[in-house]
């Protein structure tokens, strides 16, 4: 609770309360941090600010006030038990509009640090066997009681993706973040309940919800190419970076280096021939899109899509186009000459796209 472990006192900020704040923080993470956390808590009373340095969300939930404007918490991520409850119960705390400062450490600096602190070759080792500890077995359900039992759950490896994943299926949305000392600092607003879900898949196979005919969602299977809780960032990533050529998402931050090259070469696709067999998906069409992606195209276009199944193999290997303007046009004009002739058009669009992945050696972006 405010006052027990930090020793600050709730009482309306002051020039000298202010200050108190600030030696917490500075003694615990350094004038860097304290600069970034403070900037967020100009304007906000004291006693709407909840500063703590809890793993346990029991200590936030119990709390004496039933909401804060702010939860400024300097315990790292990694060390939660419970990582989605501890935001659920934060989520409780605050209102809508309200702030979450927190920080974690991305599996990106646990690599540097490791590599960084141990001489060559013995690093590369540890840091496979850090790995393994602390990011496979608390995922597997072999190991995960076990896991637990011993580390408490302190020092999980966490990408950066699945931190900001976690907080956008509990109810928040990142509006800045920053890297100080190494460390992920970031600050959440709380747009809405959190989304509960009760079973987040960590494994190979993974199920997508995608825009099917007649704009009814089904149920995409593919290999994994990103870290877990991606698929919440979506929108994030694409506010950030927007599209690259081939309408990918720029400097997509959740694809793993596995994910790319299952992608470069479509391995990834292959569990949707379980779509195929289900009646859900043709061998060629216009690709099963998210409703975000769906979002982005012109109304005519969302309209024409979804009168038919979407495929396998997108026509987008056809033409190669580069922009969403173009992929746009690339589609409608297969949908266009499927209406007419289906059987026809297929045909000719699988011999277009053979060539150019046999003889001109395409590849997915």
């Amino acid at each position: 609770m405010i006052g027990k472990k930090l020793n600050v006192r709730v009482q309306p900020i002051k020039a000298k309360s202010t200050v108190s704040i600030r030696k917490i923080i500075t003694r615990r993470l350094g004038n860097n941090v304290c600069d970034f956390i403070t900037n967020h808590l100009q304007g906000y009373k004291l006693f709407d600010v909840l500063l703590s340095d809890t793993r346990e969300k029991e200590e936030i939930l119990h709390n004496r006030k039933n909401f804060y404007q702010v939860i400024v918490n300097l315990k790292t991520v990694n060390d939660y038990r419970r990582i989605n409850k501890f935001f659920e119960v934060v989520n409780v705390k605050l209102p809508v509009g309200g702030l979450f400062i927190n920080i974690a450490e991305t599996y990106e600096s646990r690599k540097e640090r490791i590599l960084s602190n141990y001489p060559k070759p013995i690093n590369h080792i540890i840091h496979v066997i850090d790995f393994i500890c602390h990011r496979v077995f608390p995922k597997l359900r072999l190991t995960k009681g076990l896991y637990f039992s011993i580390t408490k759950g302190y020092g999980r490896v966490l990408t950066k993706a699945e931190t900001l994943g976690r907080l956008y299926s509990c109810g928040f949305e990142v509006i800045e973040e920053k890297t100080i000392d190494n460390k992920l600092f970031f600050v959440a607003r709380k747009v809405k309940d959190p989304s509960y879900d009760m079973n987040p898949t960590y494994g190979p196979l993974i199920g997508l919800k995608r825009m099917g005919k007649n704009k009814k969602l089904i149920m995409v299977y593919k290999l994994r190419t990103m870290y877990p809780f991606s698929e919440y960032l979506q929108h994030y990533v694409f506010e950030k970076n927007n599209l690259k050529k081939g309408g990918k998402l720029n400097n997509d931050f959740r694809i793993s280096n596995l994910g790319k090259l299952l992608r470069k070469y479509w391995i990834d696709e292959l569990p949707m021939f379980i779509n195929f067999i289900k009646g859900e998906m043709k061998l060629i069409g216009v690709r099963p899109l998210s409703s975000h992606y769906f979002s982005l195209y012109t109304e005519e276009v969302q309209e024409k899509r979804s009168q038919f199944k979407p495929g396998l193999i997108p026509p987008f290997y056809a033409d190669m186009p580069e922009t969403l303007d173009e992929i746009m046009e690339s589609e409608m004009r297969y949908l266009k000459k499927y209406e007419k002739r289906p059987l026809q058009t297929d045909l000719s669009y699988l011999l277009k796209i053979a060539k150019n992945i046999v003889f001109r050696g395409k590849r997915s972006f």
